[in-house]
């Protein structure tokens, strides 16, 4: 059977940048097993299935695969499918709608700026908690990552794991220098942080540099070496912000860089709405823009 899939990059403005995903759109017939095995045969951080809703007044239903496991939930495929969808909508300027995703619906916004270009801002459907502060010491983070137990940390951030719908070890690093020094295994990773999360999101300040932070993550259990942009890990960041830059009431609005060092540079906004002291809201917005299209013949 012929199935449509599209590949956009997500969270740029620019083809070949950005993290690559694929949206494979007709999926009439095809079971879990199936869609992990395409997502393996894509072989990319991760492949959306665009499905039937479940629910009336939902746009459609999101099933989200890395080349190991389904996920519950994801930001790059969020915001690429979003606009995908929008376009195929025949939408001009923007609209609103809701995608399933296993984590619980999604609330999006999204805006259509050309023919194959857009962006989405969607509210993350958890609202990001520390689940562990501290959960191993700054000396294990430096081994793992091939770094000085100097570079670990700023001002009173540590390590900890947060989530909103999936787990990160979140390192704070002191420096752009210590980010870009990191030469990480996966032995090492799945040795120190295996079993407290699947995924490594390391952060530091991007002074001088054209975001507020800088991020990098790395996911072994999930059999990526290294992600170009992540809005799930951004997602969590959040709740680590909240307790390390205290922000006021209101309206926070972050710009997260990554996948700089390895040459697929990505802008992700985070966003946090703060209500007495507590997260009340967080979203995550993007660019995507499509670069290629075709047919699977499974």
């Amino acid at each position: 059977m012929a199935r449509r899939f599209v590949v956009l990059d997500v969270f740029t403005d620019r083809t070949l940048s950005g993290n690559p995903l694929a949206v494979v759109l007709d999926t009439d017939g095809l079971d879990g097993n199936h869609m992990q095995a395409i997502a393996r045969e894509f072989n990319l951080s991760e492949t959306v299935f665009v499905t039937k809703p479940q629910e009336e007044g939902s746009r459609a239903r999101l099933r989200i695969f890395t080349i190991n496991h389904e996920l519950p939930f994801a930001g790059h495929p969020t915001v690429g499918a979003a606009v995908l969808l929008a376009m195929r909508d025949g939408v001009e300027t923007s609209t609103d709608f809701v995608l399933e995703e296993n984590v619980g619906p999604v609330a999006c916004h999204v805006t259509v700026k050309r023919e194959r270009l857009g962006s989405a801002t969607f509210t993350v459907p958890r609202i990001p908690e520390i689940i562990d502060a501290e959960p191993m010491s700054r000396e294990a983070c430096a081994q793992a990552l091939g770094l000085d137990t100097s570079d670990i940390g700023f001002d009173d951030y540590s390590p900890v794991i947060a989530s909103a719908g999936v787990p990160f070890v979140c390192v704070p690093l002191a420096s752009r220098s210590a980010l870009a020094r990191i030469s990480p295994s996966a032995a090492r990773l799945i040795g120190t942080f295996g079993g407290g999360a699947d995924s490594v999101y390391v952060f530091c300040r991007d002074e001088d540099g054209e975001g507020d932070f800088r991020a990098r993550m790395f996911a072994a259990n999930m059999g990526i070496d290294e992600d170009p942009a992540t809005g799930s890990a951004a997602a969590s960041l959040a709740a680590v912000l909240l307790a390390g830059e205290k922000p006021g009431e209101g309206f926070h609005a972050y710009d997260i860089l990554q996948g700089v060092e390895i040459g697929r540079s990505s802008l992700i906004r985070l966003g946090l709405q703060v209500t007495t002291g507590e997260l009340t809201a967080v979203t995550i917005g993007g660019g995507a823009v499509i670069v290629s299209e075709g047919m699977l013949h499974v």
